[in-house]
């Protein structure tokens, strides 16, 4: 095909880097005009850390990259400095960096200079780029930790930060997790590329998954790499993805996509040319379930301490609280990817100051900072049960729009934000999804609900976790692998509705049958219950009435009324 009709067919984005490269705009940065930006400015400037939109053109946000989460208390309360001199908000995000909004048109330049000094950086922390690359927040440190994989990570970002091949030259994004922990507190197969602890003849090393993203767990590529060897791959996979990616329908350029289109086999003989030698085999992967607590004692003897944030906001006295205590006590701060703030290094296992949420297992997007997001768990969490979450360690993905930026189907019960009056006059509601079984990779979150209208969410997820608790399981995540992930999405949906509507919470038992078991469950426990004699062979019917009858409003929404001294029902 002429070059002439393969340009015709980027997408826009790849045509404005055709003519000119993200590095080279750069050159002209001291002298662009914030105040009358075009569409070609707000792609460049996600490149260097700056985010903007055409509806709000005036607004802009900076997000700092942070590799692995780690920075000094000096760093951190410099930080709190530019903020409280600009009056800006500040977000721990979901990869481990942070985030400040609020900046404005006349302001940017002058900020985005100051956040790139100190050992600081926003480079390539948006676009199409390598994205802040992760690890688990005891890397290096905690007694799970057998490999450090810190020097990695720096070993990778100083070889992609502003290497003026791939400064926003990539088909698109990129997000990395690497871990040498053996149990690690969060899951990152939600990455396109994942180095996972793994054994081989005895030897530590990793496992490499690659292909996943928010909505999508991560493919075991059959590759195990020693530590040594992860920045060369890393530098093959980074040319293979840079020289094979897809330019064309924006839609389908993620690495998800390559490997659907080509296969994971063709993915791996184009990085395993750039690599130079064949791959080995994979290993055994390390990796067990933890539920971690808020002091966890660490290899050398001393104690950590997670701060949870108010759903990853952090003030200014907040951040200079914790830089002060980390410089007098000599500690470190690290920014974990469940968006709360780790300090290591304390002498016993002490809580140094209180922290403002329950919130240590909820990853939360931007939400009402985002202009995509569609309602905000921020300021909206009286509906949900957090106090149950919080004393069975439930993880939660919130994400304020179908973009998934909460990774939403990689926790034990996500939430997506959405608009919709299908149950009459409502602020809105959440989409539910239940089942993940995150830890090891092996499967996403199945959606539960469409559609559960706001006043109704924090009933509905009491009632999900009250039949969690008639299990017996120790966690949310057996649980759904031994009993939820038995069942059809169905099913599930219907059996939370009937128990809503009987005010029960009725155990759910292992099973291997099919549709007709699940119907005669379904009539044997509840057979006053409208809707259960007309069954449909997907349960859509009866679920779609009931939840009709018992979540539609007329007018204004009801008064919340959360539930309490629930009665158990086995």
């Amino acid at each position: 095909m002429q070059t002439e009709d393969l340009n015709s067919k980027l997408n826009k984005r790849e045509r404005y880097k055709a003519r000119l490269k993200p590095i080279e705009y750069f050159k002209e940065f001291e002298n662009i005009d914030f105040e009358n930006l075009g569409e070609g400015d707000r792609f460049f400037l996600q490149d260097f850390g700056i985010f903007t939109t055409d509806f709000l053109e005036d607004e802009f946000t900076i997000r700092l990259r942070i590799a692995a989460g780690k920075l000094t208390h000096e760093q951190f309360s410099y930080i709190a400095d530019i903020v409280a001199e600009y009056d800006l908000t500040v977000i721990t995000t979901a990869r481990g960096g942070l985030q400040i909004h609020g900046v404005d048109e006349e302001n940017v330049l002058d900020i985005w200079k100051k956040f790139n000094m100190n050992g600081l950086t926003t480079w390539q922390s948006f676009g199409d780029n390598i994205r802040n690359i992760v690890s688990d927040v005891f890397d290096g440190r905690g007694i799970y930790s057998e490999i450090e994989t810190y020097p990695i990570v720096m070993q990778m970002q100083d070889y992609i930060i502003k290497n003026p091949r791939y400064v926003g030259m990539l088909p698109r994004r990129v997000s990395i997790g690497i871990s040498g922990n053996s149990a690690s507190v969060t899951s990152f197969f939600a990455n396109d590329l994942y180095f996972a602890l793994a054994k081989k003849d005895g030897v530590y090393g990793f496992n490499v998954y690659m292909g996943g993203k928010n909505t999508e767990i991560a493919q075991d590529t059959n590759i195990f790499l020693l530590q040594t060897q992860v920045f060369d791959f890393f530098k093959a996979f980074v040319e293979a993805f840079y020289l094979h990616g897809s330019r064309f329908s924006r839609s389908k350029t993620r690495l998800f996509y390559l490997i659907e289109d080509i296969g994971l086999d063709a993915l791996k003989s184009f990085i395993e040319k750039e690599y130079g030698e064949p791959f080995e085999s994979g290993g055994e992967l390390q990796l067990d379930k933890k539920l971690f607590s808020a002091n966890e004692k660490l290899k050398d003897g001393t104690y950590s301490y997670c701060y949870q944030t108010d759903f990853a906001r952090l003030s200014v006295d907040e951040m200079k609280e914790i830089s002060q205590f980390a410089s007098q006590n000599d500690v470190e701060i690290r920014i974990g990817v469940d968006q709360n703030i780790y300090l290591l290094g304390l002498k016993d296992e002490s809580t140094p100051f209180a922290s403002p949420k329950e919130s240590s297992t909820i990853i939360a997007c931007a939400g009402n900072l985002c202009p995509y997001s569609f309602w905000s768990i921020k300021n909206e969490t009286q509906y949900i049960p957090l106090t149950k979450i919080a004393q069975h360690g439930i993880t939660v993905g919130f994400s304020g729009c179908i973009k998934g930026c909460g990774r939403h189907r990689h926790t034990d019960i996500g939430l997506v934000g959405l608009k919709t009056n299908n149950f009459g006059d409502t602020d809105g509601g959440a989409r539910v999804f239940i089942g993940a079984v995150h830890t090891t990779g092996q499967s996403i979150g199945r959606m539960l609900f469409t559609m559960v209208p706001l006043v109704h969410l924090h009933n509905t997820l009491a009632v999900i976790i009250e039949i969690y608790e008639q299990s017996g399981y120790k966690n949310f995540e057996e649980f759904s692998d031994a009993i939820l992930n038995k069942y059809s999405e169905g099913f599930l949906a219907l059996w939370v509705l009937a128990n809503i509507q009987t005010s029960k919470a009725l155990k759910l038992e292992p099973t291997d049958s099919g549709f007709e078991y699940e119907k005669t469950l379904l009539q044997s426990n509840f057979a006053d219950v409208d809707f259960i004699e007309s069954i449909d062979e997907e349960f859509s019917t009866s679920v779609s009435a009931l939840a009709k009858k018992l979540w539609t409003v007329a007018g204004e929404d009801p008064n919340y009324k959360p539930r309490i001294n629930r009665v158990n029902f086995r």
